[in-house]
């Protein structure tokens, strides 16, 4: 009799998961504050065309200052068949990730998208073998087999899951549909600024790749010693206050980058070879790179002709490249603020008209007056490991 009082209440459950789900898929989109959300959803983002490229400018951003779509180097002798990318958003990073990986001559690789909507291009039209999956991330298990994908990969999720145990369930189905010797990736870029201070480059020999990608697009290694400041712009120093208080209160890290590695780390018993690779992206020319750059223009003055012709390059303190990059930082970091505005003024107890004054204000200082030249970087990561 218990045993049938259980069926039932299971069977009953489980009808109303579905329906549930049904209406979620129906009718997934609310209007508010004059931009679309995803209805019912704790998602503090807005999910339209101006949030979706403004993610797929963070992706392209991404993928450039790393100088590829994967962190981790495809081993030959095991190549990858079947990518998963969760939370796709546009399916930008996939799209992305089969260029890197078609250039490196793996055409035989299937790219698979789960989202709670459909909002994702056909990359079918791309010539690449893609399906999409709708499913709700909160609704564990995900709809795969396990060990079916040789690469997961979790991009730009901090606002999508909450920290505590749903996050650890995410993590826990993540590898669980990887296969044995699969690579588990996580890219992700904290949400508040600070500032990096002038500091020595790493020793020769220390990741001479990575160290030779970062100069070239004008963007800093992370390391633990390299030296941080909190920020020194007004106005995103106060971003940065609204931004925590809003992310903490809806149980969302802030600063995500700093809890990865330690969270692969304690997954002793199904993940190994932790590494990462993180950056710091300035959000314009830098006042001690301009002072440098004087430096280095008055010892060529000081000097012979000849010697002014040879390093008549040290006077340009940016590439037209570096400073492209520089520019698409600030503009993702400006944007992320307009899209969380709403959660924003809330916690600053801004009216509508105090708040477009502020906002007025940011964007002079910034875009006009170039603010944002004392240090102010845009830090993003990517780590990955390979399941036992």
């Amino acid at each position: 009799m218990d045993a049938t009082r259980g069926s039932v209440s299971s069977a009953s459950v489980a009808q109303s998961t579905k329906l549930e789900d049904s209406a979620i898929f129906a009718n997934p989109f609310a209007l508010r504050h004059g931009r679309r959300y995803l209805r019912d959803l704790p998602y503090p983002l807005p999910c339209d065309l101006p949030e979706l490229q403004r993610q797929n400018l963070h992706t392209l951003l991404s993928t450039s200052v790393f100088g590829r779509a994967l962190g981790s180097s495809p081993n030959p002798e095991r190549p990858p068949h079947k990518v998963l990318e969760i939370a796709c958003g546009s399916g930008y990073w996939s799209s992305l990730c089969h260029e890197y990986l078609y250039g490196l001559g793996y055409e035989d690789v299937q790219y698979t998208g789960l989202d709670i909507v459909p909002v994702a291009a056909d990359l079918r039209k791309q010539n690449i073998d893609w399906r999409f999956v709708q499913h709700d991330l909160r609704k564990v298990p995900l709809p795969f087999d396990d060990g079916e994908f040789d690469i997961v990969v979790m991009k730009d999720m901090s606002m999508v899951v909450p920290l505590g145990s749903a996050s650890q369930r995410v993590l826990d189905e993540a590898i669980r549909i990887l296969k044995s010797g699969g690579t588990l990736e996580i890219w992700e870029t904290d949400h508040v600024i600070r500032s990096i201070l002038p500091h020595p480059p790493p020793p020769p020999g220390k990741n001479p790749q990575e160290y030779a990608c970062a100069v070239a697009t004008g963007t800093f290694m992370i390391s633990p010693i390299t030296p941080f400041t909190e920020v020194h712009n007004k106005f995103l120093a106060s971003s940065n206050n609204w931004i925590t208080e809003a992310l903490d209160k809806r149980k969302l890290s802030p600063t995500p980058c700093v809890r990865i590695s330690q969270m692969l780390l304690q997954e002793t018993e199904t993940l190994q070879g932790v590494e990462n690779r993180r950056v710091a992206i300035p959000l314009g020319e830098l006042r001690w790179e301009r002072e440098a750059a004087a430096e280095r223009q008055a010892a060529n003055r000081r000097g012979s002709e000849a010697a002014r012709t040879k390093k008549s390059g040290d006077s340009a303190t940016l590439t037209d490249e570096q400073a492209a990059l520089r520019h698409t930082a600030l503009l993702v970091v400006i944007q992320m603020i307009e899209s969380l505005e709403p959660l924003l003024k809330e916690v600053s107890g801004k009216s509508q008209e105090e708040w477009q004054t502020w906002w007025g204000s940011m964007m002079t200082n910034l875009l006009q007056e170039k603010g944002a030249s004392s240090g102010e970087c845009l830090e993003i990561g990517v780590w990955w490991c390979q399941k036992v």
